[in-house]
């Protein structure tokens, strides 16, 4: 089995029902994941339904993780991926579940922590919930019949993460280099959108929540390391202060 050290997480975002939580569950152990993080499940936890539907895969429902708000859960991660099939009006980059498996074991091997969110079943995930992630995984369905469970997403990027073989050793990088997590990237977004709104830049608050995405989505795709994070809030507070008057 998977190190729960050595692997990604599996996000479920607002999964609607208890058999589909349990057979997510099933899909991740058949392939040896076994780190499942729920965000608001709607029929709260832990939910009856999920145990017989996950065949065995008790585990993994007993060691889910419960969290209120997408924020919340992708915290420690340094890379998450948001598996939708709708287009998104965000400049970020599309990978396929071999592609990602690829980017997984080296984000692994670079001691980052990944992790995969799904969104709930009918509506699948909000602009909201895509613009936390640093990257869009799309499956190549059958364009005129693309309708997938939320198990068969899930089982599908766990096949790929699991039957993906790499002996290149991984780069390791200094502890500076590493990915900042999304907690860091979070304080940073926080941070700029508190001063840019001190100083009126939201002016329309009928734009407020699309330019706010877009900034976010400016400091994902960024792609910053701690180092910079940290670099970058300097910047923000230096900026922030007063200027100086001379005498």
């Amino acid at each position: 089995m998977t190190s729960s050290k050595k692997q990604p997480a599996i996000i479920l975002v607002r999964p609607q029902l208890g058999e589909n939580i349990g057979k997510a569950a099933r899909a991740m152990l058949n392939f040896g994941l076994t780190e499942m993080r729920l965000v608001a499940p709607r029929d709260g936890w832990p939910n009856p339904a999920a145990g017989p539907a996950a065949s065995g895969a008790d585990i993994i429902l007993d060691e889910a993780k419960v969290y209120v708000t997408v924020e919340d859960a992708v915290a420690d991660c340094g890379h998450v991926y948001a598996a939708t099939v709708r287009d998104r009006d965000m400049p970020k980059p599309v990978v396929t579940p071999r592609e990602m498996a690829a980017q997984l074991h080296a984000q692994l091997g670079q001691d980052a922590k990944p992790a995969i969110m799904f969104g709930p079943e009918r509506s699948g995930l909000t602009n909201d919930d895509v613009v936390l992630a640093d990257t869009v995984l799309t499956v190549p369905v059958n364009p005129g019949f693309g309708s997938l469970n939320l198990a068969q997403a899930v089982i599908l990027a766990a096949y790929e993460f699991h039957t993906y073989a790499d002996a290149t050793p991984a780069y390791q990088p200094a502890s500076d280099d590493r990915l900042a997590t999304k907690e860091e990237l979070l304080g940073l977004m926080e941070h700029m959108e508190t001063e840019l709104d001190k100083r009126g830049y939201f002016r329309s608050e009928d734009r407020r929540d699309p330019l706010r995405r877009t900034l976010r989505n400016l400091v994902q795709n960024a792609a910053y390391n701690r180092q910079e994070v940290h670099t970058m809030r300097g910047i923000i507070k230096s900026l922030a202060r007063s200027p100086k008057v001379d005498n």
